[in-house]
């Protein structure tokens, strides 16, 4: 009798699973790729997840989790020289400019502004080498063996790297945090300099948020040398799905859509 549980419990995950095309998924020029279950935590198809690669801007998830868990978000920041001096892309603030930390936050994961990102580790850490310090710390607490970190930001270095599964698991821990997934959803943010009343407009770059009502998050990220990276995540009926890609010279945003209607819809 148990024999035949067993292999009806087989059978069904079978079942439940087999719409997922590997085939397809394994002709995409995308370098590193893994999707997740999230309520069955069954990992329906992975591709290279322990290469090592550029991360990109999804380094501002560990950026942004740690200022979630500093207990400092209603705390004021005072914009420095040192916060602004970074490449593109940018809010754009100016010295003196005073933002609310969840501000910042959510500069940082919306539009993926840098002078957000280092705004935020040089309020919570101190300086940027302690912020860095500091993520790979929580890496390491949360069992990140393949990733470190040299930057706040996702500036390409080449002491600067992750992989999907490490990736995926950074995600699953971030998203027990409820303001991170509120955050990880907005499509845009308005919110202003406290002394100067400028206005600041955060607009996300995940089409997803924008095409596909069941997306729920999470970060893009793109250099020229890290290509283009996602973290991205849908729910619906009882199915958590998330997808991580690295290092992707495919539409990101259809490729992904493809996958969660597959896993959505099973």
């Amino acid at each position: 009798m148990i024999k035949k549980f067993t292999g009806l419990c087989l059978t069904l995950s079978v079942s439940l699973f087999a719409d997922i095309n590997k085939h397809e998924l394994n002709q995409l020029n995308i370098d590193a790729m893994v999707v997740k279950d999230l309520n069955s935590k069954h990992i329906l198809y992975s591709k290279e997840p322990l290469k090592e690669l550029k991360p990109a801007s999804l380094t501002k998830v560990m950026t942004a989790l740690l200022a979630i868990n500093s207990g400092k978000m209603n705390q004021y920041v005072t914009i420095t020289r040192e916060m602004t001096h970074v490449e593109p892309t940018i809010a754009g603030y100016k010295r003196g400019d005073v933002i609310l930390l969840s501000d910042l936050v959510k500069a940082a994961m919306i539009q993926s502004d840098n002078d957000a990102a280092m705004a935020i580790a040089i309020a919570i850490g101190g300086d940027e080498e302690k912020f860095v310090a500091m993520m790979n710390a929580k890496a390491r607490q949360i069992g990140l063996k393949h990733t470190h970190f040299t930057n706040p930001c996702g500036y390409d270095d080449k002491e600067h790297y992750s992989t999907t599964n490490d990736l995926l698991t950074l995600t699953e821990y971030a998203i027990k945090n409820s303001t991170f997934n509120a955050i990880g959803k907005l499509n845009e943010y308005t919110y202003y300099s406290l002394n100067s009343h400028k206005k600041f407009f955060a607009y996300t770059h995940n089409r997803l948020l924008n095409r596909y009502e069941y997306a729920v998050g999470i970060k893009t990220g793109y250099t020229a040398k890290a290509g283009a990276c996602l973290i991205a995540r849908a729910k619906k009926d009882g199915h958590d799905c998330v997808i991580v890609m690295m290092h992707a010279k495919v539409d990101r945003w259809k490729t992904a859509k493809n996958i969660f209607e597959q896993v959505l819809n099973s």
